[in-house]
């Protein structure tokens, strides 16, 4: 070992970094930075430094890892690299702040587990900016005025520090036009040489001191996204999901991909191959070994250097295994990084193929990033259980085989620095109100496995501290927050649609959501990997019903426990207010937090019991079975007018995210539906319409006819080759499948007749020209395929959790489902497409569908389930709530 060490005596006058070196070598800056601290630290407290001598050297050992020890008046803080002697010093820092003195006799040694630790800053709005699509936010003061706060950067980054976090991941679509400008693409800068100047000023502040502090910083940005100014400049669009990629766009990014790297050879780069370019295939691979390794190894020839900054590959929509496969022999500083739990908090034992990809990741040889992400479920109310986190991060270890973390805000991620508090005249940081979130996952990545009864006193003496009560006290306070903690992911797990940020689960669920879940793209993944062994409500009443034995966790079981954490939440909170003498304000608003917790969990676990009552009538048609159901309904309606009246003056919105990409309870466009008072006139009018419903079949002897209206053909120019819809007709050009049965809405329809394995192959792409609105009818077959499989047929259906373009058409919504049988063939979903009058491209991504068709743009397309299968558990009932 090159064995490099020097020794500082803190009685000495003059200044202290002059006596701080490495031989001929520059101090490091995060070396010398905690060498301050130490001697800022005994200047407040007025310690004699002539009593005592500090030694620093460097040791071997595990990556930041340090020892100190102490012994007649000497201390020897060591690490094995500059972090590790960093985090020695500040622990030093820290005993002499315990102590009010130096210590006299200690000898300690630590070290992290996980080799990243980071928080995640996102760069990105909760709505569109004008002219805009998703992911496109340029680095401008007034989009982003709080991006040029060096006062809340040193703030940001001094609490990574205390927490020992390690990276800090910025996150945008396109980055590179804000930061570098490029000789042979000059129109591509998106922002004006004012800000430019001001990018490069805050963003060498940003990094210089984050290095300081021994943090990482990591840009992220999406793929394929060009600058605005670019894509007008060459007639294109910003982002295209189906586009295959062009030598333009492929020089463009590279180039950018150079600048950056040249310009800031410290800052390490994430790739998001999915959402913005079509997920899985050839192009993922050929994008990142052709263009984006290749650009930051052109950067690193520009400064001649050789040592490969890390590259982090996000395994979202992509077939993360395949490209690093074809990655590795080209670049070998790589990382990959995953979602732990979707973009929620669920569960601490991922299974199945979720499970499965982090471990496949893990065992490449590189490091597995574990990301928690968004926390849709969560937001907005104040989350903090330790517990649940120290086994979130014992699953990441000893599940996915992780050894990184990656950690989103607890809430309001599309709102940073902001939490979705309203408090008269300010509004409250994230870093400051959700402190016991980032403590808790960051001191166990730091270690998972802490003994139970000491985390208990560890984290009842910050609770106490924190709200100057007892230690007891504090203790009682904890207990809330891990009962309240259960609430959202039991909810989620056992209920939800999605794991997904389209979801807000705070705002409630529909009756129809719940009872029927597939007709709003329902993600399996999120019950059948992110939860434990269990049943959905449809599920658990066709078993009953079947008489076949349970499994798991049920859906009684969960709103039963629900309500218990809610109720005990909130009770202990309130016999605990009498005693807080510190920060009562913050205080009262986690009182608020936990009634809003035991209130959501009374609605949900009402709303589950009516679920369950009504679904009976699936399989027995007595009106009775609905009636019974009508008491729950009733109370979770008062339940849900409590929570509005609970939040309507704390909370400025449920969701950070307010645009059409959130879709459940309610569809979110235009920042509509974000608040819980949006939603009670909608569980209102659900509760009426049902009691309607009920009294209608009453006067109809029990039964109900729906009303079959054809659709019509609309005059569409430029198509191909057609076919009626009718049966035996065959669908594609080049097979011999034809319908065996379909819905009555479709007969006569004009669909097209397109090649099967054309579709496969390239994808399907349709122009047409209209004189009036219309909407396009596309059948996606209904596959039962694992997660990740990358070798069907079949074109996936829209789905929001990796593609944010889902519903640029208003396509993500099954109307019809099982539609269309054909024999040989999976059943077939019917999604529709929004077009206005005009001339139109229409782009599906590879896979077989079936274009089923034209319709008049003023069309109503029924929303129902047309039963090609006889099983009674498909049964459609939505229409007691419509």
């Amino acid at each position: 070992m090159n064995k490099i060490f020097f020794i500082v005596f803190l009685f000495f006058s003059h200044s202290l970094l002059a006596q701080v070196g490495f031989g001929d070598m520059k101090t490091p800056a995060r070396v010398a930075f905690a060498i301050q601290k130490i001697r800022e630290t005994e200047k407040r407290l007025g310690l004699n430094r002539k009593s005592h001598s500090v030694y620093f050297d460097y040791t071997t050992g595990k990556k930041e890892g340090y020892s100190i020890k102490t012994e007649k008046n000497i201390t020897r803080i060591k690490g094995s690299d500059a972090s590790g002697l960093m985090y020695g010093c500040l622990e030093f820092a820290s005993q002499l702040d315990k102590l009010k003195a130096y210590p006299k006799n200690q000898n300690i040694s630590d070290a992290p587990e996980m080799v990243l630790r980071g928080q995640c800053i996102g760069l990105q709005k909760s709505t569109y900016l004008p002219g805009r699509n998703v992911y496109e936010y340029p680095y401008t003061a007034q989009t982003f005025p709080w991006f040029y706060d060096k006062k809340l950067w040193l703030q940001v980054l001094d609490s990574m520090l205390e927490n020992r976090m390690n990276s800090l991941y910025l996150w945008n679509g396109h980055p590179f036009a804000s930061l570098v400008k490029l000789k042979d693409y000059p129109y591509a800068v998106e922002v004006d040489d004012v800000t430019f100047k001001k990018n490069e000023e805050i963003y060498r502040f940003i990094t210089s001191e984050a290095d300081k502090r021994g943090i990482w910083v990591i840009q992220m940005f999406y793929n394929i996204i060009v600058s605005k100014p670019f894509a007008e400049h060459h007639k294109i669009k910003t982002q295209e999901r189906e586009r295959h990629i062009i030598p333009l766009i492929a020089d463009y990014t590279r180039k950018s991909i150079a600048a950056f790297v040249e310009k800031y050879p410290n800052v390490g780069l994430m790739v998001c191959l999915g959402e913005a370019m079509e997920g899985v295939g050839n192009d993922d691979i050929e994008w990142f070994t052709k263009t984006i390794i290749p650009g930051v190894q052109d950067g690193l020839k520009a400064l001649g250097k050789t040592e490969e900054p890390p590259i982090v590959l996000r395994a979202h929509d992509t077939d993360a295994p395949s490209v690093m496969k074809a990655a590795l022999p080209l670049y070998k500083n790589l990382y990959t990084e995953a979602k732990f739990n979707g973009e929620a908090l669920t569960y601490a034992r991922p299974r199945g193929s979720w499970a499965e990809l982090h471990q496949t990741l893990s065992k490449l040889g590189s490091v597995q990033i574990e990301n928690v992400h968004i926390l849709a479920n969560l937001e907005p109310f104040r989350y903090g259980s330790p517990d649940f986190i120290q086994q979130c991060v014992i699953g990441m270890h000893e599940v996915m085989g992780g050894n990184g973390l990656h950690l989103y805000p607890q809430a309001s991620y599309w709102d940073w620095p902001y939490s979705a508090d309203s408090v008269k005249g300010r509004r409250l940081l994230q870093i400051e109100r959700d402190w016991i979130w980032y403590k808790a996952w960051s001191r166990y990545a730091w270690k998972a496995k802490r003994n139970r009864e000491e985390e208990i006193i560890y984290w009842s003496k910050l609770l106490a501290n924190k709200f100057g009560c007892s230690i007891d006290d504090g203790k009682k306070i904890l207990t809330a927050y891990e009962e309240s903690g259960e609430i959202a992911p039991k909810l989620l797990r056992r209920f939800g649609i999605t794991d997904g940020n389209r979801q807000t689960l705070t705002l409630g669920m529909l009756m129809t959501q719940l009872v029927n879940p597939y007709r709003y793209g329902l993600f399996t993944l999120l019950y059948d990997a992110e939860s434990p062994e269990g049943e959905m409500i449809i599920d658990y009443v066709d078993k009953n019903q079947k008489g076949v034995k349970h499994i798991g966790e049920t859906p009684p079981q969960v709103a039963s426990e629900v309500v218990v954490h809610g109720d005990k939440a909130s009770a202990i909170l309130r016999e605990v207010s009498k005693a807080v003498t510190k920060n009562k304000e913050e205080f009262n608003r986690i009182v608020n937090d936990m009634d809003c917790y035991k209130v959501m969990a009374h609605h949900f676990s009402n709303k589950v019991y009516a679920s369950l009552q009504l679904l009976k009538y699936k399989y027995s048609n007595k009106i009775n079975d609905l009636e019974l159901a009508v008491p729950f309904l009733e109370k979770s309606l008062a339940d849900f007018k409590e929570l509005a009246m609970l939040t309507s003056n704390s909370y400025l919105y449920a969701n950070s995210m307010q645009t059409q990409q959130r879709r459940i309870p309610m569809r979110g466009v235009n920042g509509t539906f974000k608040h819980w008072k949006e939603m009670l006139p909608v569980f209102t009018k659900e509760l009426l319409t049902f009691r309607y419903k009920i009294d209608s079949l009453k006067n109809n002897s029990g039964t109900s006819v729906r009303q079959v209206i054809a659709f019509q053909n609309a005059n569409v120019v430029g198509l191909g080759e057609k076919y009626k819809i009718e049966e035996d007709a065959k669908l594609f050009s080049d097979t011999n499948f034809v319908i065996s049965k379909f819905a009555s809405e479709l007969k006569g329809l004009n669909a097209l007749q397109l090649p099967f394995k054309q579709q496969q192959r390239s994808g399907t792409t349709i122009n047409f020209t209209t004189d009036k609105p219309v909407k396009v009818l596309v059948g996606f077959f209904k596959t039962q395929r694992a997660a990740f499989t990358t070798d069907t047929i079949f074109l996936k259906e829209p789905e929001l959790e990796t593609n944010a373009s889902a519903d640029d058409y208003g396509q993500a919504e099954i109307k019809i489902s099982n539609a269309v049988a054909i024999n040989g063939m999976p059943p077939v979903n019917i999604h529709a497409y929004n077009f206005k009058a005009g001339t139109h491209q229409l782009k599906l991504g590879k896979g077989v569908c079936l274009v089923l068709g034209f319709v008049d743009g003023q069309q109503v397309i029924p929303i129902y389930n047309a039963m090609l299968m006889s099983d009674p558990k498909n049964k459609n009932i939505d229409w007691l709530f419509e």
